[in-house]
Order: C-alpha cells, then structure tokens, then sequence
C-alpha cells in the first residue's frame, strides 16, 4: 500500500541527506568503515539518530509531503562483518534492530497526510567511489542475499542499494530481493562524466540490469553525483531516463578522489542544490523521491522540499 503511495504521488516524498558525513563532521562520531549502524549500540547513537530522523520528518510534514526513512544498513551487510568485528549472525541481528529502530519512529509520526515507507539500505561490498570489488551476478547473490532477507523479515517495504559501482552487483542484490517478493531500487554512484566508476553509462548500466532482471527494480536511482556532473548525459527521450525514480546528489563538485582525500566537509550551496534538482524534472520526468548525499543535511534537504517542479510527476 505505501509502495503505492510513493507510485502515485502527485509531488515528491522526501529522503533524508548523507547520514554518515553527518554523525561523523556535524556530531563528532568516529563511524568504522563508514558504518551508521554502530550507533544504534548506545544511547547517545540512538539518540542522535532518532533527532535526526525528526528532523527530516519535520521537514517532511510542513512541506506537505511523504518521507522515506532509511533503516542506517548501509554498511552492514555480511561482507563488513569481519571489518566491524563482528559475526555474521551479529550483522544480521543489527538489521533487524536497525529496521525495529526506524519502525518505531515511523509508529510515532506517521499520519494520513505524511505517509512514511520503511527503506532497508544495502550498499556496495567494496568501496562505493571506485570498483574495487567487481562481483559477478551469482555472487553479489550470495554476498547480498542474507541482508535483503533479513531486511525483508524485519518488515521494510523496500530494499534499496545505494552507491552501486558496477551491474554485477546491482543484478545480484535485485535477484536477492526477487526471491523474497520484496520491491526494490537500485541507486548507481556516477563519476564526473556521468559515467559509472566501472566507466560504464549510465544508459547502459540501467538497459543491462533491466534485461537481467526483467525489470527488476521499481524504479532507479542516482546518487553521490552533484547534478552538474551528470546532468548533460540525460536524455528524457530515452527509455532508461524514464525508469530513474529518484536522485540523491551531493552538494560539492568534487570529485570522489577529492572528496576521499578533503579533511573539511564541503557542503556546497543548499539553495543552489535545490534548484538544480529541479531543473532535473525536465530531464528525468518520474522522479518519486529527492534528498542528498555526501555533504548533505537537513538545510539542503529542506530547500528542496520548498520547491515544486514545473513538471510535476504523473
């Protein structure tokens, strides 16, 4: 029924921005391998994170619309379990504790008016700026599968992969959410050329893990990009822009390596990231859902949701 909701919307729900830039720059939290899902091992991670999530919500509700809450799995599938000293059977858990987490916030201020869908992250299994780590389909199956499954019995209403370097992987995660009937969205990183870290296009990645998958995802996503750098390889005549639902772009124009390499956050120009994200509705006509990256928080996001496309989504 939310799914639904989020299909038929007549104007955009809501993301939030880059959750690990944020509890890392903004709230001083030292996050191994980049992974949000350690704060939900204490007090003040929980409690930061439920402020945060408020906040978006806030945002959300005076401005009229849906909001997707992300469950903070990013890093937390099966092939960090080594690299946060964990077991496998750890991991798992803390999906599942991640998933009651953000329930629990949606319980408390979801209304008619403000629909909120439950979002199961999953990320790459290498470093999502670059492919290090070029896993074939069967197996990003067999790495990706035991988180999607244990996202979709802790009852998310979608699965989304964000920060995908190469198909392989997106092919993978989408065959492990087909198996347990959950929707899912696959989120591509692009690279300045508007290009895939693999050097694939953008075009092509979509084409191939739709004929892959049989159309697999609900809809496509781009992510840790600032709009300028993939703005020009948009075609809204083509059949892959029609299946991109969503963007979350960084505000910065850096590059990854720069960005990887910067010791100060570089948060851009919210106002600015607001309209050029709607300049998108031009080029990318069923976009379903905006926030941020990289760099980004709740003053770039709440710009964007002061805005309303010339073309609104049908």
């Amino acid at each position: 029924m939310r799914i639904q909701q989020l299909k038929s919307a007549q104007r955009f729900f809501l993301s939030d921005g880059g959750l690990e830039t944020f509890m890392i720059f903004d709230k001083g939290y030292d996050l191994p391998c980049f992974s949000a899902a350690v704060l939900l091992d204490c007090e003040p991670g929980r409690r930061d994170l439920t402020s945060y999530f408020e906040r978006y919500i806030d945002i959300a509700r005076q401005s009229g619309r849906g909001y997707v809450i992300d469950a903070p799995t990013w890093r937390a599938g099966v092939a960090w379990a080594g690299a946060l000293g964990k077991t496998v059977s750890e991991v798992i858990e803390i999906n599942a504790r991640a998933v009651k987490f953000v329930s629990d916030i949606r319980a408390r201020h979801e209304t008619a008016e403000l629909p909120i869908i439950v979002n199961g992250l999953v990320g790459p299994s290498g470093d999502a700026y670059a492919p290090d780590t070029m896993l074939a389909p069967q197996d990003s199956l067999l790495v990706h599968a035991p988180q999607v499954h244990a996202l979709g019995r802790a009852g998310v209403d979608m699965i989304s992969a964000m920060t995908l370097t190469h198909t392989g992987e997106a092919i993978g995660i989408v065959q492990a959410a087909k198996e347990i009937d959950i929707p899912v969205v696959i989120a591509f990183t692009l690279e300045t050329d508007g290009c895939l870290p693999s050097g694939q296009s953008l075009g092509a990645a979509i084409a191939e893990v739709d004929a892959a998958t049989d159309a697999g995802p609900i809809y496509y996503m781009i992510n840790c990009a600032h709009p300028d750098h993939f703005r020009d390889v948009l075609d809204n005549k083509a059949a892959w822009a029609q299946r991109i639902g969503g963007i979350r772009a960084n505000a910065s124009r850096m590059s990854h390596e720069e960005l990887d390499a910067a010791e100060v956050l570089d948060d851009g120009d919210p106002v600015e990231l607001a309209h050029l994200n709607m300049g998108l509705f031009q080029l990318l006509p069923n976009i379903r859902v905006i926030g941020g990256c990289c760099g980004t928080d709740h003053r770039h996001v709440g710009c964007i949701a002061g805005q309303d496309p010339a073309r609104k989504i049908a």
